[in-house]
């Protein structure tokens, strides 16, 4: 943990926002076009555009599925959003919502050498996202859905998902991408703290997308469901609990995990959730003491306190760390430990392009998740570094390769390539994307201000 005094944390921990707001508006905004095609004359537009372009279209046209060796498409991800859950800030609108959208994009070339575009879309209809998504296909290799308030994350996710029409991988980052990370990070506290994934009780702190997914995930990794606590806006989930039962159809995890989790019947809310469990996983309120010290102080000892909200996590790590938590993580990348999608989806995209997949499974997030925490131990686990960090190219290759082989073992897949081949793939297209943006600095066509 940092030095200082709580105070002077504060004013850190502050800080960024600060250097956001004035360098965003420097730069107005965060990503361009590049070409990837060298233009050495005019007459190269002839090859490039008319009339040189209409031979690739006859061709595709001819076979659709040459569009992938054509066009950029099968390195190109819509990351799709209504805007209406953007981090802790709420239902903020689509332009609002760029500025993440944008972010989101940048981290998709810059770590998994992935071209991204941003589309906050001015609806907030599920059908009618789904329908815009199923539109857009034609142009991209795979959607990454983003900040969608639930329930209706859960409907699209799915809809699209069992949809025969859909046939590029769907994925939504707040549930799939939170939960994948989210294991790879226990995982490796586990090991720090000295306690088996399967013995653990878990109190999770907040049911929404990422809470729901992240539920999920564990049962497939073996947590026991019993050894689940789950508390939402009102309370510990329990059988009795007569508002989720109404609405079971659009809460299918949360009214599972009323029936069959917290084995002890429990009742409370985040105080009596948290009493004896060994972890706690929050993802609810931005709002330091959300997740109180003295509730940390009655966890069982070796405490593991992921407190992952965005922008301000449940509970400041210096006051989880003086309640006694043993490994403390949030979603900050300004403290240890940052639990954060970012160390997922540019991989996970990664791979499942390469072998260009129709899906995304939860084997296939698993095989990530498995792969970081991998990653992690190699480079040494500590309490303070449970995950790896996420300049470290070689997690983002073991990861993409670890994707791809598990989508052609599920027979998801459809081109073959070696795990040779996919990592080389893969260090090629992330170490190139690196270097054109240092090229772009280092030649001052994007002026290096200092925060």
């Amino acid at each position: 943990m940092r030095a200082g005094s709580p105070k002077d944390l504060l004013v850190q921990a502050q800080r960024p926002a600060e250097d956001a707001l004035r360098l965003h508006r420097l730069y107005r905004g965060k990503i361009q076009t590049a070409s990837k095609v060298p233009i050495r004359s005019l007459a190269d537009f002839g090859i490039w555009y008319t009339p040189g372009v209409a031979a690739p279209c006859r061709a595709i046209q001819a076979d659709r599925r040459l569009v992938y060796d054509h066009t950029n498409k099968g390195n190109t991800v819509a990351i799709v959003s209504d805007c209406t859950r953007v981090l802790g800030l709420g239902d903020i609108g689509p332009e609002a919502g760029m500025p993440v959208m944008e972010g989101k994009a940048l981290l998709f070339k810059y770590l998994g050498g992935v071209d991204a575009v941003p589309i906050c879309l001015d609806t907030k209809d599920p059908d009618a996202i789904v329908r815009i998504v199923k539109a857009l296909q034609p142009c991209f290799g795979a959607i990454n859905l983003e900040d969608i308030a639930q329930p209706k994350c859960f409907h699209i996710l799915d809809a699209l998902r069992a949809d025969p029409e859909v046939t590029i991988p769907v994925w939504h980052d707040d549930q799939q991408g939170t939960a994948t990370v989210v294991l790879a990070a226990l995982l490796g506290a586990l090991r720090v703290v000295g306690k088996r994934l399967e013995e653990v009780r878990i109190a999770m702190i907040g049911m929404g997308a990422a809470n729901v997914a992240t539920a999920g995930i564990l049962l497939a990794a073996g947590v026991a469901i019993g050894h689940l606590i789950a508390v939402d806006s009102r309370g510990i989930l329990a059988p009795g609990r007569r508002d989720v039962e109404a609405r079971k159809d659009e809460f299918a995890m949360k009214w599972r995990l009323c029936l069959e989790s917290n084995a002890g019947r429990r009742r409370g809310g985040v105080a009596e959730a948290l009493a004896g469990a060994d972890v706690c996983l929050a993802f609810s309120a931005p709002v330091p003491g959300t997740v109180r010290p003295e509730w940390v102080q009655r966890m069982a000892p070796d405490a593991i306190v992921f407190a992952c909200a965005n922008p301000s996590p449940e509970i400041w790590p210096w006051e989880a760390e003086a309640a006694g938590a043993r490994v403390i993580a949030t979603g900050r990348s300004d403290f240890p430990n940052q639990v954060n999608n970012s160390l997922g989806f540019p991989a996970v995209f990664r791979g499942a392009l390469d072998v260009r997949a129709r899906t995304i499974t939860d084997e296939m997030c698993l095989a990530a998740a498995e792969a970081i925490a991998a990653v992690a131990a190699e480079r040494g686990l500590r309490a303070d570094a449970v995950v790896p960090p996420m300049d470290d190219v070689s997690l983002y290759v073991r990861e993409a390769v670890a994707v791809g082989l598990k989508a052609q073992e599920q027979d998801v897949a459809r081109v073959r390539r070696s795990r040779t081949d996919l990592a080389a793939a893969a260090e090629t297209a992330i170490r190139q994307a690196q270097a054109m943006t240092h090229a772009l600095v280092t030649e001052r066509f994007v002026p290096a201000v200092q925060p």
